[in-house]
């Protein structure tokens, strides 16, 4: 072996040492933080953490928007009045000209102005089981959500991916959300400005 071929062998002998000692197999080293990630994940099973506890006994439905798919509750089980067509017998109109007593006299539309809302805007007065688009697609009670993202377009954004509305339950999955109704009067969905049920009416002095 002449000279040239021994200083390149000892060469590669010197790269590999040199690469054996840079590697760390000593327990809690490693290369990067994705091998870390990757070694600590590896008999991992996931926990036993759940925000169904916070359910209680609310019945819930799953939906899928797009890329988002989340439970919600169900609301037909939890409106007195339905199913509607237990009292809506009759087309709307007759309904209207009979000397029964106003059932909804309790409601009062303020949503909108009178030339651009009224009852039949969102109900279905061919079937007032349901509700019902601008375009005149039927909407289901629990899909009610759907009626408002017609022109609740932002809101309803924020809302599918969770920055709008009222969360249920923790971080833990299954999320969980509130529908507009939950937290809206569909016939007077606006928040009146109000003052904190309490406010700090203490004079406390201050540090020196």
């Amino acid at each position: 072996m002449n000279k040239s071929n021994r200083i390149i062998q000892f060469l590669g002998v010197l790269l590999l040492i040199i690469l054996v000692a840079s590697c760390k197999h000593k327990e809690e080293e490693y290369h990067s933080i994705t091998d870390k990630i990757k070694a600590k994940s590896k008999n991992y099973h996931g926990v036993s953490l759940s925000s169904e506890g916070y359910f209680d006994d609310v019945k819930m439905i799953k939906i899928t928007e797009e890329e988002h798919s989340f439970l919600i509750p169900e609301r037909k089980g939890k409106i007195k009045s339905y199913a509607c067509t237990e009292c809506h017998s009759k087309p709307l109109n007759q309904l209207q000209t009979t000397n029964f007593k106003k059932a909804h006299w309790d409601i009062a539309i303020k949503h909108a102005d009178v030339n651009t809302m009224n009852c039949i805007t969102c109900h279905n007065d061919k079937n007032m089981d349901e509700l019902k688009s601008l375009t005149g697609s039927k909407i289901d009670f629990n899909r009610s959500y759907k009626l408002c993202s017609q022109c609740h377009t932002k809101q309803f954004e924020d809302w599918k991916g969770g920055a709008h509305g009222k969360e249920i339950g923790g971080w833990a999955p299954p999320r969980a959300s509130k529908t507009c109704v939950n937290c809206h009067n569909p016939h007077n969905p606006h928040f009146e400005s109000r003052w904190p049920a309490r406010f700090n009416t203490q004079k406390i002095k201050e540090r020196k």
